[in-house]
């Protein structure tokens, strides 16, 4: 058996109405604010991005999101510092925006470049200076130097050190201190 659905015909086509004239008044009422407003979107945007067609878009943009959302606008006094919100963030993302691409592009053009290979001074300080290291770590005690050279140069982690060395953590830290301390005193 068939269900029979009632519908009231001029239900639907009042609520249609309805709806077109809120909507006609709204985007009177957006028209309106926007000729007051509108050309204020534009020199926000031109004095952010200081570029007359980046401008247009901008402010064409906030103008469009305005409208989108103009009727969730609860103040609509308001209109004038919201669409400059809009406005303002557009352009700052848009500099942002460009700014990236701008990187992304230096970045891009430039050549890949190898580091040069060291010269003869170089490799002779550096062996100068790994010879002065190594006294250095030489001179510590015993124990800051088992220490220093597991964590530090090793890699393992506190917690790793005190349980190869069989010690406290907190031992571990305090003899990583003084290591580093007299390391430091010792390369000066």
């Amino acid at each position: 058996m068939q269900e029979l659905v009632l519908i009231q015909p001029g239900r639907t086509a009042e609520t249609d109405f309805q709806r077109g004239a809120t909507e006609a008044s709204l985007r009177r009422e957006f028209e309106e604010r926007l000729a007051e407003c509108g050309p204020l979107a534009f020199r926000v945007a031109r004095g952010v991005l200081r570029n007359t067609a980046d401008a247009e878009d901008v402010a064409q943009d906030a103008i469009l999101r305005a409208y989108r959302r103009f009727d969730k606008l609860r103040d609509r006094s308001r209109f004038r510092a919201w669409l400059v919100r809009i406005t303002f963030r557009l352009a700052l993302d848009r500099t942002k925006s460009s700014n990236r691409r701008q990187q992304r592009e230096t970045l891009w053009s430039q050549p890949e470049r190898k580091p040069a290979p060291p010269t003869a001074e170089d490799l002779a300080t550096a062996n100068q200076f790994r010879s002065r290291l190594d006294r250095a770590v030489d001179e510590l005690p015993k124990n800051q130097r088992l220490v220093l050279l597991l964590s530090a140069i090793e890699g393992h982690s506190m917690e790793e050190v005190a349980a190869l060395l069989n010690i406290p953590i907190g031992t571990v830290k305090s003899r990583l201190f003084f290591a580093r301390k007299q390391l430091a005193e010792n390369l000066r």
